[in-house]
Formats: C-alpha cells, structure tokens, sequence
C-alpha cells in the first residue's frame, strides 16, 4: 500500500496510538511498582506458599503478593486517556477488569490477614463472579444480540436464549483458568502478553475492514479495544520486570482474576467468544488439568499428574520455572498466529 494512500495513513495513526497506549501503560506499570513493591513489603503482604507444592517454591515464602494492584490501576487510569468517541466498550473493560481484580482483592486480603493460602471459600468466589458475568452477559445480550462468531469461516451462530448462560459460564472459567495459571514466576504475565497481542492484531484486522464497510459507531468502539488491548500489554510488560523469575511481587488473585476478565471481555465485545479456545487454549489446559487431577483421585485414588495445574507437573519433572514458561510461551505463540489465522475469512 502507497504512503499516499489515504488507508495507510489511518492505519499509521491507529498504530501510531496503539504503540503510545502500549509505551504510556509500561512506563505507568514501572512507576507503580517503584511506589507500591515497598508499600507491600512494609504491610507484610506476602504470599503463604502451599507446603505440599515444588519446594523451590518455599524460598518464596514472604514475597509481596497482591502486585496485580500495580498493573490495575494503570489500565484503567489510561483506557479512558486513550478513549475517544462513544466509550461503553472501555467502561465495560475496564469494570470487567477492576471488577473481578476486587474479588480478587479480597480473596488475596483474607489469606494476607489470615496467613494461610486459601482466601475466600469456593462458594463464595463463584457466586461474586457469577453476578458480575451475569450482568456483564445481560450487557452484552441487548448490545450485541446473540450472535456470535465461528471461527475459521465467515459465518456465525445466533445462540438465542442461550447466548447468556454461554456467555457466563465463559467468563467465570476464563477468569479461573488465568487463576490457576499463575502458579510460577512469570508465567501468567507472558501468556497474558502474547494472548492480548493476538486478540489486538486480530482487531486491527477487523478494524481495516469496518473502516471500508463498517457504521462510525462500530469502528469506534472496535478502535477502543484496540487501544485497551495495547494498554493491557504493556501492563503485562511492565509487571513482568518485577515477576519474572527470580519475582520481585507477585499479582495475586486480584491480578490473575483481572486479567481473565479483560481478556474475556475483549473478545465476547468482538463477538467472537469462540476465539477464546483458540487464544486461551493454555488457560483451559491449566484448569481440565486441575479437574483431572481432583476426579482421578477422588474415583481412583491415584494422580494423573506429578501436581496440578499443569505447569507444576512439569516442574517436579525436573523443568526449572524460566524453561516452564518459555515452553508455554511459545506455545502460546503458536496459538496466537492460529486465532489470527482464524478471522482471515472476514478479510476476504
């Protein structure tokens, strides 16, 4: 495409922003682990590590958690910096992501306060995130429709009445699966950071479209997610300076919880819920693991698994935490160019 072309220079801008959102939420990130690190240090919020885990991990004992607070406030400071025209889709990312990063919180203050590794009981996280899907799913039902997108092809499926219950039982294992993820230095903030990066550039894609074909309105709205989705990178980005191995800080539930939400509502905002199997593949993976592990030893009384999630099975296989996280990152990578790969059709 020639630089006179009047496309190129709208897909320059929208570069041009989405880079300064990127860069705006990495420095942003720095700064507030600079002050928060040793706001958490001097509370004595540390991490109460499981004594039946990897014992590498009981060196860790004491380490600040509670750090998704230092990516947090960023993202949703900036969304609304970046923002322009009709803002519902940021508001409704950015509560998705505060949101679930308050329940979260909250499960992370009961084990700080408490000193001990299970916060909130099971009943209750899952009630606090069932409403919050619901009303999001509800939202998303009399904007959008039940429409939704299938992937690899350019048709969609109309789930009628039930586009909601799909839609919350979507967030509320999205949101426990980035949970159980972030078991290891680094692990959860790299694979966040490469799913984020193939839903934007699956955006970006959509975006030159709507901008030939689609209502003002639309456009809008898909450009701001854009823009979120490069503020949460670069959240991720600088969170991961402090929680790569050996970690600084690590982003609790009210990190792990707010990640799942705002990946997830990215992707239900595009009408494309689907896509989450392809980009969140390694999420769903951690937790079918979990599941397995606790069935087989309930009904046969044996593990599948060294340890789960997942990424502890490898670990007690002999992995160290780095060589555990490049492997899913790569991986994730892999199914990164596969969900890119998946909305071509539209293009065509």
């Amino acid at each position: 495409m020639e630089k006179g072309f009047p496309g190129f220079r709208i897909i320059q801008s929208h570069m041009e922003i989405f880079a300064l959102a990127l860069l705006s939420s990495f420095i942003l990130t720095l700064i507030c682990g600079k002050i928060l690190i040793p706001i958490l240090h001097r509370l004595k919020f540390g991490q109460q590590v499981r004594t039946d885990g990897p014992q590498e991990h009981l060196k860790k004992q004491g380490t600040p958690t509670m750090g998704g607070l230092i990516f947090i406030l960023p993202i949703a400071l900036l969304s609304f910096v970046f923002t322009e025209g009709n803002i519902a889709f940021t508001l409704v990312c950015v509560l998705m992501t505060v949101g679930f990063g308050a329940i979260g919180f909250i499960d992370d203050y009961i084990k700080v306060v408490k000193k001990r590794s299970l916060g909130l009981k099971a009943y209750q996280k899952i009630v606090l995130q069932f409403l919050l899907s619901l009303i999001f799913a509800l939202y998303a039902y009399f904007t959008l429709g039940s429409r939704i997108h299938i992937p690899f092809s350019i048709n969609e499926i109309d789930l009628g009445g039930w586009y909601v219950p799909f839609i919350v039982f979507a967030v509320v294992a999205m949101v426990n699966s980035t949970n159980l993820t972030d078991g290891i230095d680094g692990l959860l903030s790299s694979v966040s950071l490469v799913c984020m990066c193939s839903i934007s550039a699956i955006l970006f894609l959509l975006i030159f479209v709507l901008e030939q074909y689609g209502s003002t309105t639309e456009l809008e709205q898909y450009i701001n997610l854009f823009r979120f989705g490069g503020i949460v990178m670069g959240g991720c980005m600088g969170f991961l300076i402090y929680n790569a191995n050996p970690a600084k800080v690590f982003m609790g539930d009210c990190g792990s919880m707010a990640l799942g939400g705002a990946i997830t509502a990215v992707c239900v905002l595009m009408r494309m819920p689907l896509t989450l199997v392809i980009v969140g593949f390694i999420f769903i993976i951690e937790a079918v693991s979990d599941i397995l592990q606790v069935a087989s030893f309930k009904l046969r009384h044996k593990r599948l698994f060294r340890m789960a999630p997942i990424h502890h099975h490898f670990e007690l296989g002999g992995m160290k935490e780095n060589q555990v996280v490049t492997m899913f990152t790569i991986v994730q990578g892999i199914l990164a160019l596969v969900a890119m790969i998946s909305v071509l059709p539209l293009l065509a």
